[in-house]
């Protein structure tokens, strides 16, 4: 186990790194606009589980292969980015379809959860943040160095599950009180579906990893 002031450092620092809206942030209130409270933190919870393979693979060496491997970093980057933008181009093509269906949500859980898990793995920043971050709050004397890796990711995903909740909460709870103009609704579902194309655009985009 890492020692309880490396935890406290890693905990402060993770702090201000969540609260930033980044990519899950943005991929989260996509959702939750386009299809609600429900579907948002859906989402979140799949995207949080998307990500325990990264953790498991840093704490275990993987991860660092991963990172340095311009071809697997450039893969999983095109793979999440085509994923987000067909979700954004699902959104807008069902909008009014979700304007209907704005009570009882328009997919099952299983399905929300499955998308959100795909986001959260194809994510190649995560696991790039991860390999950069998660060591410097290791002590190499003070136990199993993966065992620490383990406990720092792990403590960084309870904490952004709950900040990113907040999030879907949020905009989906907006999404509920436009939800009495079906114009408005139809177009909040549109824009959430352009966020996460405008995502995906980025993401593939992106400069190439030094």
């Amino acid at each position: 186990m890492p020692p309880i002031e490396n935890v406290l450092a890693f905990v402060a620092a993770s702090v201000i790194i969540i609260v930033i809206p980044g990519p899950s942030v943005l991929f989260v209130i996509g959702r939750s606009i386009a299809l609600g409270r429900r579907a948002g933190v859906l989402s979140v919870v799949g995207n949080a589980l998307g990500t325990v393979p990264a953790v498991l693979a840093v704490a275990f060496g993987v991860g660092a292969i991963v990172a340095s491997s311009i071809v697997a970093f450039t893969i999983l980057k095109i793979v999440g980015a085509i994923y987000l933008v067909w979700l954004g181009i699902q959104a807008i093509r069902h909008r009014h379809a979700h304007v209907a269906g704005a009570t009882r949500g328009p997919s099952s859980s299983w399905t929300l959860l499955r998308q959100g898990f795909v986001v959260g793995l194809t994510n190649p920043k995560t696991i790039a943040f991860f390999v950069a971050v998660l060591p410097q709050f290791v002590d190499p004397h003070a136990g199993a160095v993966w065992l620490q890796l383990l406990v720092l990711g792990l403590t960084f995903q309870i904490m952004a599950l709950t900040c990113d909740s907040v999030w879907a909460l949020a905009a989906g709870t907006a999404r509920e009180w436009f939800a009495r103009s079906p114009n408005r609704i139809s177009t909040l579902s549109g824009t959430g579906g352009v966020m996460m194309i405008g995502l995906g655009g980025a993401l593939a985009l992106s400069g190439a990893k030094s």
